[in-house]
């Protein structure tokens, strides 16, 4: 059993996907996030892998998420404090499975990927999908280790690579993935499936 763990920032304007605004205006760029969201969540739970976590800033219970429905029965938790490593950190070490760590943004996320990952999890120690701007939109972890994730220069071109490096530092088995996009700058819409998110 996998299971997945969803990070997400409420979408609300001004929050979130704030380096789309400048082409979608700060609505239009929140509209996105939710509807990626949607699409992450609809994945996750279609691929049958494990539990499906959400993991989500800030906290379910501010108004920020007053608009956006869950489906029923998913677990929903707080990231916490501290920078980007330090919330996967917490979210991956209280896992008492094998985890699959991923954001609501990448374009090819999927049902089906989601259970290649899973099924190849369970060969490796480790499996990584990175995307095209040197992050990773997928992070595949049988054991827990603070190294892939403590003094990380996060959203930088070296993410995936210092993450490679850390995984075969600790003598871990490694799965490497297709390289994936993630929707971050305006560029990246144009990777964006029409039928999936222009609706």
């Amino acid at each position: 059993m996998t299971r997945t763990i969803i990070f997400a920032k409420a979408p609300r304007p001004g929050f979130a996907k704030t380096r789309l605004i400048p082409l979608l205006g700060a609505e239009g760029a929140a509209n996105l996030a939710h509807r990626l969201l949607n699409t992450t969540l609809a994945s996750a739970i279609a691929a049958q892998v494990g539990p499906v976590e959400l993991c989500v800033t800030p906290d379910w219970t501010n108004p920020a998420w007053q608009n956006v429905s869950l489906p029923e029965g998913l677990l929903v938790t707080t990231q916490g404090e501290g920078d980007l490593g330090e919330r996967l950190a917490q979210a991956a070490q209280r896992s008492q499975e094998a985890v699959l760590l991923i954001g609501t943004d990448c374009v090819e996320m999927s049902a089906p990927l989601l259970r290649e990952a899973a099924a190849t999890l369970e060969t490796v120690d480790a499996l990584l999908y990175p995307t095209l701007d040197g992050g990773y939109a997928l992070l595949g972890l049988r054991h827990f280790h603070p190294s892939l994730f403590t003094d990380m220069a996060w959203s930088t071109a070296t993410v995936a690579r210092e993450t490679i490096h850390r995984i075969q530092q600790l003598g871990w088995s490694l799965h490497l993935g297709n390289q994936l996009h993630d929707l971050d700058e305006p560029q990246d819409l144009a990777y964006l499936d029409n039928q999936k998110m222009r609706r």
